[in-house]
């Protein structure tokens, strides 16, 4: 039997990944239900204004955001939008960290970058509920038994809840170069403790009495890894599996990157799909219940959406985010839109990769994407777009 060359691009185009929209082309379609887990919906069954979403997708097309490679929203449980766009992997050495030019798609793996931080707390959550650590309020040495010889000049005082939070005191510098260069201290491990990550972390000396001052630091989120690994007697990647992805129906993740020692870095480097991170976003909408099922408490999600006292007014380079708090690894903004608050909580990546709990619009967006050297626009579709077609005025 013949087939025709039309008959072949009318096939490919129903394959996932392979929609050829152009710039100012693109009609809304509603996701395609996959019997992952994630129920589906469309945009006017979820009282969202499709002309909006049209136009922020078609500006996508346009490169008016650089690179975004998938933007996914779920309202009242549904996923009721899923599009995905060419764009670069992630390469460390790379120009611009941009490696080889793909077209993503529902069933590839993203790295995530700093999500991996809001990711690695929820663990610690789990940790907590199933008995593996006791409190947030113990010392961070309680889990460290390999580091005791470094629990002096007041370093004994840092707390789990200090770790999560970013407020252990411990002198750190991420933000102040970038992360090619290894004065970045997020870097610098790599090259000057990547024997123990642990003990180049604690070997820095305390900057601020532990509590009382934010200082972003994959470090703290490291040494939280290690604490789930001494406590629960499995690292991260297995009981990540275990206890979150695999209730979640999570198939596939990687946590890509290990020190010399095996140590694995949770601060950046867990791979998932869009559909994955949208499930944790749902997770965290649903105050910890996944279909029914409760995986993490209702206490903790309370904690990972408001501001630890203290963190709050913080610029984040590189994001046109504005002023935002930081919680239990997860960080906070509030909006006000027709007299309405809302309030937001994400998890937030280099790059622009992101999970926005959006409580009072019972709504959660995805974003992944290559932006690690320009403007991030995220939350630039989200204000202007995303949210004005859920809120009518």
């Amino acid at each position: 039997m013949k087939i025709s060359a039309l008959s072949i691009v009318f096939l490919l185009l129903l394959l996932p990944g392979c929609k050829n929209d152009s710039p100012g082309t693109y009609s809304y379609r509603p996701p395609e239900g996959m019997n992952d887990g994630l129920k589906t919906g469309s945009l006017p069954e979820a009282d969202i204004e499709p002309a909006l979403i049209e136009s922020a997708v078609n500006g996508i097309y346009q490169s008016k955001f650089k690179e975004v490679h998938a933007m996914l929203l779920l309202r009242d449980g549904k996923l009721v939008l899923e599009e995905y766009f060419p764009g670069h992997d992630y390469q460390w050495d790379a120009p611009n960290h941009h490696g080889p030019r793909v077209d993503w798609n529902r069933d590839m793996l993203h790295v995530i970058h700093s999500d991996s931080k809001s990711v690695t707390a929820t663990c610690i959550g789990i940790a907590i509920d199933k008995g593996f650590i006791e409190s947030v309020h113990q010392s961070i040495f309680d889990y460290l038994p390999d580091h005791q010889h470094l629990k002096t000049d007041g370093k004994e005082k840092i707390t789990i809840e200090h770790l999560l939070t970013m407020t252990s005191g411990l002198e750190w510098d991420e933000w102040g170069a970038p992360y090619s260069s290894q004065d970045n201290d997020m870097i610098g491990v790599w090259f000057r403790g990547g024997k123990d990550p642990a003990a180049y972390i604690l070997e820095k000396p305390l900057a601020h009495k532990p509590g009382t001052h934010f200082t972003y630091s994959g470090g703290n989120t490291i040494l939280l890894g290690e604490i789930i690994r001494n406590a629960a007697r499995m690292p991260i990647d297995a009981f990540s599996k275990k206890y979150l992805f695999e209730p979640l129906g999570i198939d596939t993740s990687i946590w890509e990157l290990r020190y010399e020692n095996g140590v694995v870095e949770c601060a950046g480097s867990l791979k998932l799909t869009p559909r994955a991170m949208a499930k944790i976003g749902l997770l965290f909408l649903n105050k910890g219940v996944w279909n029914g099922k409760r995986i993490l408490s209702e206490a903790w999600v309370e904690k990972s959406a408001a501001p630890f006292p203290g963190n709050k007014g913080i610029k984040v380079p590189g994001e046109s985010s504005g002023r935002v708090g930081y919680a239990y690894s997860w960080w906070t903004k509030q909006y006000t839109r027709s007299g309405k608050k809302i309030n937001l909580y994400y998890a937030g990546g280099f790059g622009g990769q992101h999970i926005m709990v959006l409580p009072e619009l019972q709504a959660v967006a995805v974003f992944t994407g290559g932006n690690y050297l320009t403007y991030r626009p995220p939350f630039k579709i989200l204000e202007e777009y995303l949210i004005p077609a859920m809120i009518k005025a």
